[in-house]
């Protein structure tokens, strides 16, 4: 949870609003792409060498990872002081004005305004490797990790958790839970080192949806400009439309093509479908959530990863127990089909009226809640 929560969390302090889309859409294909990696290295490496290997191979990348990020990762939290009171007309004439040089209307008076922006030293390479540095010591440690348990009250939070648990159950459960099951069998008859090819299938799905990464911030640009230069954050939403049916439609092809044991190529379409639609969710459903509630964002994120763990969990408990009561046909194509569309459907919701839920949680007891507790200036959602 925590190596997915931080990236996004630099996205949100480094990028500027019109690049978060993108960047997050370059995250998003890493961490798919990278997932999938594991899957078909741990079926070759189990079929040749030993299952012992997988693990001490995961270690060694995790061991590397854990040092690239230590040196290479800088820490983007930055506490700004809440800016003085600027002096009135009655004080001195020689001022310091903090950001850009006022305009005077006496012109003598404007030359003796100074204009002084205080920019802080650069820390040095050994000083940005402090993992201490970072601590807010005004913030109560546990009024902060209760406050993110009420993120899972606000809806369009509540719907990033819902979109990835549903995504991540059918990628990482029932794709893997049923392929090698089915490849294994007649007709197919597979090897068993060659399961872990289902990984062609996400490594595809999400190539083909990556031309498309930089589309939200495009929508949304041209329709700030043309609502008087004022963003708001249901501009993105426009993307998620195509993504709507097609994950459903991969499900159906999956589940028919494993009910009535039709060509493999079915078996990869499927998935494939559902991961081209996964990759456009995942993005873009994310970043709407940030953009609605920025200020918290490290706290939303703690909800995003508790919460999608408990849906996709649920997705693969009692799978093949339900596949073998009711068919692929009933469960997958089904049942898993319908919870993914209503929940896909909720885009429309959020286009129309997004702003409104926004607008009237900013007044329930839950702002408030939020505006009391969060000590840092100007940190409310």
């Amino acid at each position: 949870g925590v190596c997915e929560a931080l990236p996004v969390q630099l996205v949100n302090d480094i990028f500027f609003l019109h690049e978060r889309g993108t960047k997050l859409g370059i995250y998003t294909v890493c961490l798919c792409w990278g997932a999938t990696g594991g899957l078909y290295a741990g079926y070759m490496l189990n079929a040749g060498y030993s299952w012992r290997l997988f693990f001490y191979v995961e270690a060694a990348f995790a061991g590397l990872l854990f040092i690239m990020a230590f040196l290479f990762v800088e820490e983007t939290s930055y506490k700004r002081a809440p800016p003085g009171l600027m002096p009135s007309d009655t004080d001195s004439d020689s001022r310091k004005v903090y950001g850009q040089s006022e305009v005077e209307k006496d012109p003598a008076a404007a030359e003796h305004v100074e204009v002084q922006i205080l920019v802080p030293p650069r820390r040095s390479f050994l000083q940005t490797l402090k993992p201490w540095s970072a601590i807010d010591h005004d913030e109560e440690f546990f009024m902060t990790a209760a406050r993110s348990f009420t993120y899972f009250l606000v809806p369009s939070v509540f719907w990033v958790i819902s979109t990835y648990g549903i995504y991540i159950g059918l990628g990482a459960l029932v794709f893997n839970y049923t392929f090698p099951v089915l490849i294994l069998a007649p007709p197919y008859n597979w090897k068993p080192e060659n399961v872990g090819l289902l990984a062609l299938a996400n490594i595809v799905g999400y190539a083909l949806a990556v031309p498309f990464t930089f589309t939200s911030d495009r929508l949304a640009a041209y329709l700030t400009r043309k609502n008087g230069n004022i963003r708001e954050a249901e501009m993105r939403l426009g993307v998620l439309l195509p993504a709507i049916i097609i994950a459903p439609i991969g499900l159906i092809v999956y589940g028919v093509t494993a009910q009535n044991k039709l060509h493999w190529f079915g078996l990869f379409a499927g998935p494939a479908l559902t991961n081209f639609s996964s990759y456009f969710m995942f993005t873009f459903v994310l970043a709407y959530a940030i953009d609605s509630y920025e200020a918290n964002t490290s706290e939303m994120l703690i909800a995003m990863c508790i919460g999608k763990q408990i849906i996709s969990f649920a997705f693969g408990l009692y799978l093949l127990d339900w596949v073998v009561q009711s068919g692929y046909v009933v469960i997958i194509s089904g049942i898993f089909m319908a919870v993914t569309l209503v929940n896909n459907l909720a885009v429309i919701g959020f286009m129309f009226f997004g702003k409104r839920i926004r607008t009237f949680y900013a007044g329930t007891w839950l702002a408030k809640l939020h505006k009391r507790t969060i000590k840092q200036p100007g940190m409310t959602a």
